[in-house]
């Protein structure tokens, strides 16, 4: 049996952006895209490319601050439905892709933040990305929403729990396009628990 299994789901892509790094700490920004190459290095001159990054609060219980780490965060990747849930339940019309410095919007896939990690997003010529992990929410689209609407970005964090989408790194180089189709193909193991061994 193979380790992945091409699932019935697949997404397309309605949204590409890149954060340029930020002039201004603790605010992010998107800049939308009509096409992403990438490379196993992530999109160029974006502020996650990389094939290593320095370890951030995520990780210090591995590894201490700044210490080179493999970069499984390259891309963010979250869902128009879930995003949609975020903007309705912080009371805003819509949310722009480009405050929660998105990468990747897709639409089609239920429950896109819980994808099982090494989950693999396939694009049309084959460019593939590795789901790492939920991407918790933090405090930079919080604050990036609030100067654009004062007084609406204090509610992020509450709202987008469970719902952030996740973090993905390159597995094989290839293009996006808006438009373009993807694949969700999943691990084939049953969930860890240690009462299945016992």
């Amino acid at each position: 049996m193979p380790a992945l299994v091409p699932s019935a789901y697949a997404a397309r892509v309605v949204w590409l952006g890149y954060q340029p790094v930020p002039v201004e700490k603790l605010v992010i920004t998107s800049v939308p895209l009509e096409v992403m190459p990438l490379s196993f290095a992530g999109f160029e001159g974006e502020v996650h490319a990389g094939l290593t990054r320095p370890s951030c609060s995520r990780v210090l219980k591995q590894h201490p601050r700044n210490t080179t780490i493999r970069n499984v965060r390259q891309l963010c990747v979250v869902s128009t439905e879930e995003m949609a849930e975020v903007a309705r339940d912080m009371g805003l019309a819509a949310m722009d892709y480009a405050w929660v410095g998105a990468s990747l919007v897709l639409e089609g896939i239920p429950d896109l933040t819980h994808l099982p990690p090494s989950s693999r997003l396939q694009g049309p010529d084959g460019v593939t990305l590795v789901v790492d992990m939920e991407n918790l929410p933090c405090q930079e689209p919080a604050v990036t929403i609030e100067k654009a609407l004062p007084g609406q970005g204090k509610g992020f964090k509450r709202a987008a729990e469970g719902k952030r989408g996740v973090t993905a790194w390159v597995e094989r180089e290839g293009v996006l396009r808006l438009g373009d189709v993807m694949r969700l193909h999943l691990p084939a193991q049953r969930p860890w628990g240690p009462s299945r061994v016992e």
